[in-house]
């Protein structure tokens, strides 16, 4: 078996997630569990604009939850 381990566990983030028709989905303060990842669900065959911010630093993009995406994404970076 094996894991990944994120960098900023126990780290407290800033989470905005919008539907496709800019609707508000989330919009709260999220602490990174032990394995330092953030864990979302999402309803699926949806389009969502994400952005998330930790220690003045920022990340975003554009997920989806429709059959055949991806459900673990670790390729966003804050900068």
């Amino acid at each position: 078996m094996t894991g990944c381990q994120g960098e900023l566990a126990g780290e407290e983030f800033e989470v905005l997630i919008k539907d496709a028709d800019g609707k508000t989905f989330i919009d709260e303060t999220m602490t990174a569990p032990d394995h330092g990842f953030l864990d979302l669900w999402l309803p699926r065959d949806e389009t969502y604009h994400i952005a998330i911010g930790h220690d003045g630093k920022t990340t975003g993009g554009e997920i989806s939850t429709y059959e055949g995406d991806d459900t673990c994404i670790t390729t966003m970076q804050l900068s």
